[in-house]
């Protein structure tokens, strides 16, 4: 027996979670069994436990878009007993059962190896937020924007994937912008992690000018709707923003002036069925590029029973950094 969240919904009524045990039985097809050490809260997450969202599409539905633990099965070639693996995206928690049980059967293509100097609980506290960050940062360096190109902006600075691509820029040698909407409690937090400057939310999240005056050579934009606009609109000739979240919301109310005008890149970042080639580069830069120090400076650990309290938190913009499931054991 192990313990799980679990989603239900019955025909006539609303989603309801409970903290439950199953067995080995319960579990969906797979070729593949990890026993969970650890998983995480994204904003994904949020959207699913709190059905703010139609994040799950069947039920009962273990939620959790992550996990990482040690193999106890494999009937999949390449993938054997006693691999320490991490798993994000590929439909688990919304199609397929995921993180949030202390036992997962899933299929072995999904399953990255966990990068050597990476515990269980490091990479969960990387999560898909920290993957996505990685992979922004990477679609910037892809578009030829380096730290000799000028500063960079990171929306939604504070929050997972914000805090992430600040740590991971700032130990590139980037110029860092920050923009928070808590500019005022989390602008030291943002500084440790290696920002260069700290702007409030504000100044971007309102319609905006069609063309701005040019205040970066890229960014990392995490919010959406007008930030994103704003940050674009603001973006040097030929430079490049990678589009990543939806905080804002998922409307892009601009122009093409920036992309006409001034060449610039809006480069879209999708995590869920990326190739496993960029999945391993990604998952190697962040063992090389990721301050073990600075990620968990900016983590929270808590319960698997913990997780619909957070679930609420994240969503509504109160959660800092990056939270660590604890569900082994």
């Amino acid at each position: 027996m192990f313990r799980a969240l679990l989603l239900t919904k019955p025909d006539d009524g609303p989603v309801s979670h409970q903290l439950t045990e199953l067995d080995d039985g319960d579990l969906p097809e797979g070729d593949v069994v990890v026993d969970v050490g650890f998983s995480t809260v994204n904003y994904k997450d949020g959207l699913a436990v709190t059905n703010s969202s139609p994040v799950v599409r069947t039920y009962p539905m273990v939620p959790g878009i992550d996990l990482a633990g040690r193999v106890t099965h494999s009937a999949h070639e390449g993938v054997s007993a006693g691999d320490r693996v991490v798993l994000n995206g590929w439909g688990i928690g919304e199609t397929h059962w995921g993180g949030y049980a202390g036992r997962a059967r899933v299929r072995g293509e999904w399953l990255v190896p966990l990068p050597a100097g990476l515990s269980e609980r490091q990479a969960m506290a990387i999560g898909t937020a920290g993957y996505t960050a990685m992979l922004s940062v990477l679609a910037l360096e892809d578009h030829g924007v380096t730290p000799q190109s000028g500063a960079v902006v990171v929306t939604g600075a504070a929050g997972g994937v914000g805090s992430v691509a600040v740590a991971v820029l700032g130990r590139l040698g980037y110029e860092v912008v920050a923009s928070s909407r808590r500019m005022a409690t989390e602008g030291e937090y943002l500084r440790s992690l290696g920002a260069a400057q700290v702007v409030d939310a504000a100044e971007l999240s309102e319609p905006g000018r069609p063309l701005g005056k040019v205040r970066w050579a890229g960014g990392v934009d995490a919010v959406g709707s007008h930030t994103l606009v704003n940050v674009v609109a603001a973006t040097r000739p030929y430079g490049c923003v990678a589009a990543c979240g939806l905080a804002q919301g998922p409307d892009l109310p601009g122009t093409v002036l920036p992309f006409v005008l001034r060449g610039v890149t809006l480069a879209g970042i999708e995590s869920v069925n990326m190739a496993r080639e960029r999945r391993l580069e990604a998952w190697d830069r962040l063992a090389r590029d990721l301050d073990l120090d600075l990620l968990e400076s900016m983590t929270s650990e808590v319960d698997l029973a913990e997780v619909p309290d957070v679930a609420v938190r994240i969503l509504d913009g109160a959660v800092r950094g990056r939270v660590v499931v604890a569900v082994g054991g």
